[in-house]
């Protein structure tokens, strides 16, 4: 397919994804104090007795601009589906760069805050099984499923692989999560690989604290450095992906292939990178399909 046609069908889609209102949660929990550290809850409609969790991590290169409220149309989507779900706010990006100086033009703030976006993921998922008791009584935790989109993708793989994380690292726990598995949607997923093609205009070598840090900082952070986990996890890619390209997902893949761990990769023809999380698309139904496998 033609660049710019799929230049122009990329942008349609985004256009799309973002073009829907608002879904409102039923509760929100404070897992800390910072206004960032929240978790909304969404009620399964229409399901009775316990259900599973799904946990979302929200995308957006881990920049302050682009916060949890543009993913609740995919988890009011995952709530009509009959899940309980809870969508997980994080400590992002400042608007200057690592060197204090401002943030390049498209770029709109710099990725992440070391550690504070790590702490936070950890902590939101340690506090989750109380929060979400209180929330969802109906959520079954011992059926959760976590997912995330694009650095949300990445958020997800990286809090399923805290056991394996290097000796004395602070979000180290002693042993697996008790998920049923991990849908990565998109994810930035390998960050040598997406270093290299600069991908979100250079975030993941952002969110590590920039050049002085990111060799240092991978292995604490790269969920491809990570493996394997033992954790179900399962990678939906578009092929037609202009944000996270398709390559970031099959060297995760090809990492885990070499670790012995088997991660299933779902890779969907004509398809970018918002579509997964777009209710009306197709590819959004593919993804809940994908989380219900694990899940039920």
């Amino acid at each position: 397919m033609p660049d710019d046609v799929v230049a122009v069908r990329a942008a349609a889609e985004e256009e799309s994804a973002f073009s829907h209102p608002a879904v409102e949660p039923d509760a929100t929990a404070a897992y800390g104090d910072h206004p960032d550290q929240l978790i909304d809850f969404y009620a399964p409609r229409g399901a009775t007795g316990s259900v599973p969790l799904v946990v979302v991590l929200h995308g957006g290169a881990w920049r302050a601009p682009y916060d949890r409220r543009h993913i609740t149309p995919f988890a009011g989507f995952l709530a009509r589906r009959g899940f309980a779900v809870a969508n997980v706010e994080y400590r992002r990006g400042a608007d200057v760069d690592v060197d204090g100086e401002r943030a390049g033009a498209g770029v709109g703030a710099v990725a992440g805050r070391w550690p504070d976006t790590f702490d936070d993921v950890a902590a939101a998922l340690d506090a989750l099984p109380a929060l979400a008791r209180q929330a969802l009584p109906q959520a079954d935790a011992r059926r959760t499923v976590l997912t995330g989109h694009s650095a949300g993708g990445h958020l997800a793989l990286w809090a399923a692989s805290r056991h394996v994380l290097p000796v004395g690292a602070p979000w180290r726990v002693d042993g697996p999560p008790p998920l049923r598995g991990v849908v990565a949607l998109a994810p930035i997923a390998d960050f040598e690989v997406a270093d290299k093609l600069a991908v979100c205009g250079g975030a993941a070598r952002q969110l590590l604290g920039g050049d002085a840090h990111f060799g240092e900082r991978r292995p604490y952070a790269d969920p491809a450095l990570l493996l394997p986990t033992g954790i179900a996890t399962t990678l939906v890619q578009g092929r037609t992906d202009l944000v996270v390209p398709e390559a970031v997902a099959e060297s995760y893949a090809d990492a885990a292939a070499k670790a012995g761990e088997v991660v299933g990769l779902t890779l969907l023809e004509d398809v970018g990178h918002f579509p997964l999380i777009d209710p009306v698309a197709d590819a959004c139904a593919v993804v809940v399909e994908e989380i219900a496998q694990l899940a039920w």
